[in-house]
């Protein structure tokens, strides 16, 4: 009898956690009743309190805490060849980094001491490219690598282009000295591991602008700067990547290791590296990426290189001169993409190859080398091989060409353009950003933390509370409501396109074959690059930031989201296939419902690649919070108020990566 009543209470004590079952349904439908709630409370309150407490600042205004960081930079300024801090630290890290640059660039790009012309001239350059790419790639790579180098010669830009190289190398090369033992020792334990994971979210979540104020602020403006800037920014792949390639070693492989004897660090050394080796090389690529990135954004604190030259064409609105450049950027970002993807792939591609191949691979090396010397002496002793020839007569037909792009699509397309503009700004930006920036600041500031407490539990709900209150505090307040509005607005879209073409992707192999390669190389390009084409179609306006925001995180999401959907059991696609469902009832009412953890992490990432972008758009007319930051770099008397915009674009990134992550947690769930 004993048995025969606990076996009831067994078979009724799952049903109420089933994914299906009806408290499921009902948690759902209440979550999506408060959100409901919250909105139309908001804007009933909207209605009635209209233009009050809204915290606007003036353009030229500054608050206390502005004036503060102010006399701070002008303090640090007085007494930094006095103060033991900056004197034995600060100073001495920013002299290793600049010798190490300087260094670089009289390598490949600036006149060297007692020389017109750097080390290794042109012709050395490229002869290294390619025997590198095909040392550690193969001979398609090579041939790409020296294509590409050649092509930025032909542009007009070599010295421009070497200059941001010696500055990726420089940063790539700290970068990594720092990142692998790091990324290793996270790999090997969980403490450290749990300790420094939630700093590298930190630092990826932030946009590439924010790093750049507060370590102008202790080294300097210069290439020493940028060269530390980027090295931060592009450090965290590499510690993250390497920590996984670590932790993915077989278990299995580890504990023979260990039954025969090896040391930890003969473990390390002779197991953990060799098998992870090819993950290692995936998080230096991700590192050089990122670096190329960083390195063209800090030209805004007098970085040399290509960055600039986009820079002040962009200034200008030269967008022939901008996209001559930004071409440039791409070439220079394809080739060390392919160049790292290839070497991550090359022993299985050599397995493949056979031992014919692999026999003579290492003669031909022996070969390559001594070309590649024989090219560095000439570029070193000769003229003609150092300074790159011709008259950049490739760079100006492509500025011209894209001037006269540029002319014929505002000439013909202007009266599309403008409509699609409009529509977007009149119809979906400006209520939105008017009930944003016209609300009381305490109403929006209520409303936030009431959604991300629903929507991510109540972690999320405190984390917006206390980015609510420290957004108050940085005094800019209607800024970083207009950068919300065009932020959330071009995520929306984001999130349209990425379901999209992402269910496409995910319901068909061939569509998937196709637009992958398309989007895995839009997300190489760094994101200056996507300004060009659209100030071009739509001129310097924060709808040119907002609609390259979109094209900029579109990719990211909408390959999420075609996981998400290729995900879904096949079993329950065609289970609901011979119940009838049409595609339409299997897309909304199957897949997507099964991916939406999926569609959530889509809007994490979305979220986040959008906010940079957005804050880049204060280079082309989008306004506050990108513009307070250029502003404070160009004039000294902002620099206060450019300090507190990269504060609150740290508060924005940070909550809405806390509430997007903690939704998805629980969608997951």
């Amino acid at each position: 009898m004993t048995v025969a009543m606990e076996k009831p209470e067994k078979t009724e004590k799952p049903e109420p956690t089933r994914p299906d079952g009806p408290a499921a349904s009902v948690r759902r439908v209440s979550r999506r009743a408060v959100v409901a709630a919250i909105l139309v409370v908001w804007l009933l309150l909207f209605a009635v309190l209209r233009g009050r407490q809204t915290l606007d600042l003036a353009a030229a205004d500054l608050t206390d805490l502005h004036r503060w960081f102010n006399d701070a930079n002008d303090s640090i300024g007085a007494n930094r060849n006095s103060n033991p801090l900056f004197l034995y630290f600060f100073n001495e890290i920013r002299l290793v980094i600049d010798t190490l640059v300087t260094f670089v660039q009289e390598l490949i790009s600036q006149p060297s001491a007692g020389r017109p012309l750097p080390q290794i001239g042109w012709l050395g350059v490229v002869g290294i490219a390619g025997f590198v790419s095909w040392a550690v790639g193969n001979w398609r790579v090579a041939l790409l690598a020296v294509a590409g180098f050649t092509f930025m010669g032909l542009q007009g830009l070599w010295q421009e282009s070497m200059d941001t190289l010696a500055l990726t190398l420089s940063a790539v090369f700290v970068a990594l000295l720092f990142a692998i033992p790091l990324g290793v020792w996270a790999g090997l334990s969980d403490r450290f591991n749990r300790i420094v994971t939630p700093f590298l979210d930190f630092m990826q979540t932030m946009p590439t602008f924010v790093y750049l104020a507060p370590l102008t602020l202790f080294f300097l403006i210069g290439p020493a700067s940028a060269t530390i800037a980027t090295m931060i920014y592009a450090a965290p792949p590499a510690i993250r990547i390497t920590a996984h390639a670590i932790r993915s070693v077989p278990e299995a492989t580890v504990e023979a290791a260990d039954s025969l004897g090896a040391t930890r660090r003969q473990s390390l050394v002779k197991v953990l590296l060799p098998m992870s080796k090819r993950t290692v090389v995936m998080g230096v690529n991700q590192t050089i990426m990122a670096a190329l990135a960083m390195v063209t954004i800090a030209a805004l604190i007098d970085a040399p290189g290509l960055g600039k030259t986009v820079i002040q064409a962009l200034q200008s609105l030269d967008v022939g001169t901008a996209f001559n450049a930004g071409l440039a950027i791409v070439v220079m970002a394809i080739v060390l993409d392919r160049v790292t993807t290839a070497a991550s792939a090359r022993e299985e591609t050599a397995r493949r190859s056979g031992s014919r191949l692999l026999r003579w691979r290492r003669p031909l090396l022996g070969a390559g080398a001594v070309v590649t010397a024989v090219l560095v002496y000439m570029s070193h002793t000769y003229v003609w091989a150092a300074e790159f020839p011709g008259e950049a007569g490739l760079g100006s037909s492509i500025a011209r060409g894209a001037d006269t792009a540029t002319t014929w699509a505002q000439d013909n397309l202007s009266g599309l353009t403008n409509a699609f503009r409009d529509a977007l700004t009149n119809g979906l930006l400006n209520p939105f950003q008017t009930l944003l920036t016209d609300s009381p600041w305490w109403l929006v500031g209520v409303s936030l933390i009431g959604l991300g407490a629903v929507l991510g539990g109540w972690r999320a709900g405190v984390t917006a509370a206390v980015c609510v209150g420290l957004l108050v505090g940085t005094g800019v307040w209607s800024d970083a409501m207009t950068t919300l509005a065009s932020t959330v607005v071009a995520t929306v879209l984001v999130m349209a396109l990425g379901v999209v073409f992402g269910v496409w992707m995910g319901r068909s192999l061939l569509v998937d074959r196709i637009l992958r390669p398309t989007l895995d190389a839009a997300q190489v390009m760094p994101p200056f690059v996507y300004l060009v084409p659209f100030l071009a179609l739509f001129g310097a306006t924060r709808f040119t930031a907002i609609v390259a925001a979109i094209v900029y995180a579109a990719p990211v999401a909408t390959k999420i989201i075609a996981d998400g959907v290729r995900a879904v059991p096949a079993t329950t696609v065609e289970a609901a296939t011979s119940a009838g469902c049409s595609t339409w009832q299997l897309v909304t009412k199957v897949q997507l419902p099964m991916a939406r953890g999926a569609l959530t992490l889509a809007t994490n990432q979305g979220l986040i690649y959008v906010l940079s972008m957005v804050v880049v758009g204060g280079l082309v007319g989008a306004g506050a919070l990108g513009y307070d930051v250029v502003a404070g770099f160009s004039q000294g008397q902002l620099y206060g108020k450019g300090l507190a915009a990269g504060l609150a674009i740290v508060l924005l990134g940070v909550m809405f990566d806390r509430i997007t992550q903690a939704a998805a947690r629980r969608v997951s769930a």
